[in-house]
């Protein structure tokens, strides 16, 4: 099968208990994309400022979570992980790359690790690679935004104290409360993403005065 892995991926140990579940409100999964996604407009890669394409779904989230509309944020910010994703831009370094959709490879379904699992675990181990993913992203955002100009020093701890907590006890919802200060104190901080200035249009030209001229 043409794109398709050599070999099956590896299995996963057996007899892991499945992570418990975290049931979510849409406004934090928002919240979630949101922090992130403002740091990654931020990265070097985009040379000074990223494309209005990539800022204008950056913007609508950003409107329609202030104004309370959670399903249009996250639609958009969908909108923006498709943009991540194209081969025109340049590739997000890790951690932030993670904020792209996922395309899997093709496979045939009986390679896939969870092949057969129940969709109760299933979905926790979904879970458990969602709060990896924010861990390191959360990581990631507040080392950018001390290094640039932003102290969010102070918020590392938080992020220890969710690693921490996340291996001792699992996915409880204290995992989350000290990954969100991380996320708010994002979005009231770090500055907003601009797209490049456009270039000013040339005024057009007046139409000639045809009184006078004749």
């Amino acid at each position: 099968m043409p794109g398709a892995p050599n070999r099956p991926p590896p299995k996963d140990e057996p007899g892991t208990p499945p992570v418990p579940v975290v049931p979510e409100t849409p406004e934090r999964l928002a919240l979630r994309r949101l922090g992130p996604a403002r740091v990654a407009l931020h990265l070097d890669v985009w040379k000074g400022a990223p494309s209005a394409e990539l800022i204008a779904p950056f913007d609508r989230a950003e409107t329609a979570y202030a104004a309370g509309d959670y399903g249009a944020a996250i639609q958009a910010l969908d909108q923006l992980a498709i943009r991540f994703h194209e081969p025109r831009w340049p590739t997000l370094p890790e951690p932030f790359r993670r904020l792209r959709v996922a395309i899997p490879p093709p496979m045939p379904p009986h390679w896939d690790p969870e092949h057969g699992l129940a969709a109760d675990e299933k979905e926790a181990r979904r879970a458990r690679r969602t709060v990896d993913d924010q861990l390191a992203l959360a990581r990631a955002s507040v080392a950018w935004a001390t290094a640039h100009g932003t102290d969010l020093s102070a918020l590392a701890p938080r992020v220890d104290e969710a690693a921490a907590i996340l291996a001792a006890e699992g996915l409880v919802p204290a995992v989350y409360e000290r990954l969100d200060a991380v996320w708010l104190a994002v979005r009231e901080r770090v500055p907003k993403p601009l797209a490049p200035a456009g270039r000013a249009r040339p005024a057009p030209a007046e139409p000639a005065d045809e009184a006078g001229e004749a």
